[in-house]
């Protein structure tokens, strides 16, 4: 029952080239950034990558992204990231961009054993017609084209026929743990991080602060630890490493 692994690299050692992988976080919000790093240093390349975003440059999934690590991107937002721009942009790397909320739903059928579900989400749009650019070839043109989906009406309305997603491994961020992998996410970083958790067949989570079994009352648990198959306790230095996409101070 005790799930907490000795170091990251440990952790996602096993996470061979070509994997999936669920990461939790929005933006640089609630990002496993210290389980991102182990896995730049560990070497895997050709990940199939699901996250809301694909981090910022040189920071979280960012540094996979600049060092070619990642083959396809199912996301929601491109952001601020340049170099996820001009990969896309330039043949270089797939992606499937997909509603914020139609993701979070997709992962999270994925974790509840939900093979597919319609959603009014998208209807009339080229991501239902299909033909949305996956990849790009270099001169430009379409290289991958996304499929039409199937649609289906319910009380006289269409609706679309989405796929869930599940990965081989999931890679998030809590608050805090105990030992047997249940979490609790603090404000946030309670994004993504629960439905990146369910949808992973293997789910590495590191924590902030980690607690003996019975320490955590069971009406705040955001993640029963039967979805975690390994925890990563943080150093005071890495817990308190947080970074922003954009500083706002007043004048």
């Amino acid at each position: 029952m005790d799930k907490v692994i000795g170091s990251p690299l440990e952790a996602v050692a096993d996470i061979a080239d070509g994997a999936s992988l669920a990461v939790g976080g929005f933006g640089l919000s609630g990002i496993p950034e210290v389980l991102i790093d182990a896995l730049h240093a560990q070497g895997a390349s050709g990940l199939e990558v699901v996250s809301n975003n694909c981090g910022a440059d040189g920071r979280g999934l960012g540094v996979l992204l600049s060092s070619g690590r990642i083959a396809r991107v199912t996301g929601s937002y491109v952001g601020e990231n340049k170099e996820f721009a001009r990969q896309y942009l330039s043949g270089e790397l797939e992606v499937e961009l997909t509603p914020q909320g139609t993701l979070a739903e997709r992962l999270r059928a994925g974790g509840a054993g939900i093979p597919a579900f319609y959603t009014p989400a998208g209807v009339g749009t080229q991501g239902a017609r299909g033909g949305l650019p996956w990849r790009y070839a270099p001169d430009g043109s379409i290289a991958v084209a996304s499929p039409p989906k199937e649609l289906r009406e319910f009380a006289g309305q269409p609706h679309v026929l989405e796929e869930a997603i599940t990965t081989d491994f999931a890679l998030v961020r809590a608050w805090r743990g105990d030992r047997h992998g249940n979490l609790v996410f603090r404000r946030a970083a309670a994004n993504f991080n629960p439905l990146a958790a369910t949808a992973g067949r293997i789910t590495i989570a590191e924590v902030e602060e980690l607690v003996e079994p019975g320490e955590l009352d069971p009406d705040t648990v955001h993640l029963p630890g039967i979805f975690v198959q390994r925890v990563i306790r943080l150093t005071p230095e890495q817990a308190a490493a947080k970074h922003i996409e954009k500083r706002t101070v007043r004048s």
